[in-house]
């Protein structure tokens, strides 16, 4: 079976890198959410006291000021002052969203070319070809994060001085744990449908109310109470606060918060599995 995988795999892998308008746009597509949705929503900015105001003011009372006003953006944006360190943190989880959300395509490709119609009728498991789509999908989803990440750190994202190897695993891991999860669940739901315009409009469905009901664009407590109880419930607020910690690494590392966090996203990420592998089977069994 694991050979299975890994030949179904391979062939994803190199539908993709034979493309080169998928690379050109995975290179691109980073660059464009950073530069446009990092850099104009400057949130900390709004807030900002204008600088003649400041230099009315005694030094002894700019001071105070000042610490104060970073203790409030602190709390409010998990531990940094700086709003694009945030959100570059949370787009790492989003840009995995994304690529997830698509990994049900290619079984609508394979399904419109008849490549799908000889895998079911070849000797292999049919939970070796969606456990292959998951892994592309986790494999895609990385690869671009991790992209995501070098162009924040030349568009100004602000890693702690403790960042390490050891920090850099965590949020790999985390990314594969949510990138299993939400692979899963779409393959699970799209599997069945047969026109990429349907798939397409699934996606669009889902897309934004996951991003926007999460923690990867703004703070949860500042949502209203029924938005909250949503982005509570959602992985990717997981995953975004998780990736937050490895990133601003504060004085004292929340490792209680990271062992929870991690709890949640391997529960979803096997019961996702799980549930996805089960209907897809079941649906690719019946046609």
């Amino acid at each position: 079976m694991i050979d299975e995988v890994l030949a179904l795999t391979m062939r994803e892998v190199k539908k993709w890198i034979r493309e080169p308008l998928l690379i050109f746009i995975m290179l691109i597509q980073p660059t464009l959410w950073l530069g446009f949705f990092g850099k104009a929503f400057n949130l900390t900015g709004l807030v900002s006291i204008p600088p003649e105001i400041i230099q009315e003011l005694p030094p002894d009372k700019t001071r105070i000021i000042a610490e104060l006003f970073n203790r409030a953006l602190q709390n409010t944006f998990g531990g940094t002052t700086d709003y694009f360190t945030y959100l570059a943190a949370g787009m790492l989880s989003v840009v995995v969203l994304f690529t997830s959300m698509f990994s049900g395509m290619s079984i609508v490709w394979d399904r419109r070319l008849g490549f799908l119609n000889k895998l079911l009728v070849a000797p292999i498991s049919r939970s070796s070809i969606v456990m292959a789509k998951v892994c592309f999908s986790v494999l895609r989803g990385v690869i671009q994060a991790l992209l995501v990440f070098s162009i924040a750190l030349a568009f100004g994202l602000k890693l702690s001085s403790r960042f390490d190897l050891i920090d850099l695993l965590g949020i790999i891991v985390t990314l594969i744990l949510l990138s299993i999860g939400l692979s899963s669940l779409f393959i699970a739901i799209t599997v069945r449908i047969r026109s990429w315009e349907a798939h397409a409009a699934v996606v669009n469905l889902l897309n934004l109310p996951l991003m926007f009901a999460s923690s990867a664009l703004f703070p949860i407590k500042q949502m209203p109470d029924w938005l909250q109880m949503i982005a509570r419930y959602n992985p990717v607020s997981y995953s975004s606060d998780n990736i937050r910690i490895f990133i601003l690494h504060g004085d004292e590392f929340n490792m209680s918060m990271v062992i929870s966090n991690f709890n949640f996203l391997i529960v979803f990420a096997l019961v996702s599995s799980i549930v996805g592998i089960f209907v897809a089977e079941r649906m690719l069994r019946s046609g």
